[in-house]
This record gives structure tokens, C-alpha cells and sequence, in this order.
């Protein structure tokens, strides 16, 4: 006895080999599907990176460009310093007047003190 709902041999073997036929098609798009998805991703980390690196070297630059406006502020003031500290000074009346008594007082401190 052989059953009514059960297709012939052949047609069974044609229906699984259309069956392994359509996974297989289905299992290339997925593979397909999934590289694109790894490439736009792939894409979008590079774009990242370029981001941050980008971001990073303004940032130097920043910082390079105080630092250096820092050092160049601090330089002036030591060749001003410097530049003061070389400059010829004339004593003022009174000055000279203090020198004067500073010199009197250490010549008769030297005095007084070989006579004792």
C-alpha cells in the first residue's frame, strides 16, 4: 500500500535539492549581508580614528602654541631683568649722601680699632 499524500521519488529529491539550492542562496546573501555590515563598520572606526587623531593634533598645537607663548613672555622679562640689572646706575644726592656716611663710619670703626 503506498501513500496518497507522499510525492513520488523524484519529485522528493528535486524538492530537496531546491530546498539546499534556496539556503544556499539565502546563506550567500547572509555571508554578502554580513561583509557589507564589516566593511561599513570597518569604515566607520577608521572615520573615528581620523577623528581623534585629528581632534588630538589640535590640541597639541594648542598646547605648543601657549607653551611657546609662555616661554617667549618669560624670556622677555629675563632680558628686561637682565637689561635692568645692566643698566648704569647714578646715585642720587641722598644715595651718595648714605655712602658717604657708611664709608665714615667703617673707616673710623677700621681706626678705632688698630689704635686700641
Amino acid at each position: 500500500m503506498t501513500n496518497p499524500d507522499r510525492p513520488p521519488p523524484d519529485a522528493a529529491v528535486e524538492a530537496a535539492i531546491a530546498c539546499v539550492l534556496d539556503a544556499e542562496h539565502a546563506a550567500r546573501d547572509a555571508v554578502r549581508d554580513t561583509e557589507q555590515a564589516a566593511a561599513a563598520m570597518i569604515e566607520a572606526a577608521r572615520s573615528a580614528a581620523r577623528a581623534a587623531a585629528e581632534r588630538t593634533e589640535r590640541r597639541i598645537r594648542g598646547v605648543r602654541a601657549a607653551f611657546e607663548a609662555h616661554a617667549m613672555a618669560e624670556v622677555a622679562a629675563l632680558d628686561a631683568a637682565a637689561a635692568e640689572a645692566g643698566a648704569r646706575h647714578d646715585l642720587t644726592p641722598a644715595e651718595l649722601a648714605r655712602l658717604d656716611d657708611a664709608v665714615a663710619t667703617l673707616a673710623a670703626r677700621i681706626t678705632l680699632a688698630h689704635t686700641r
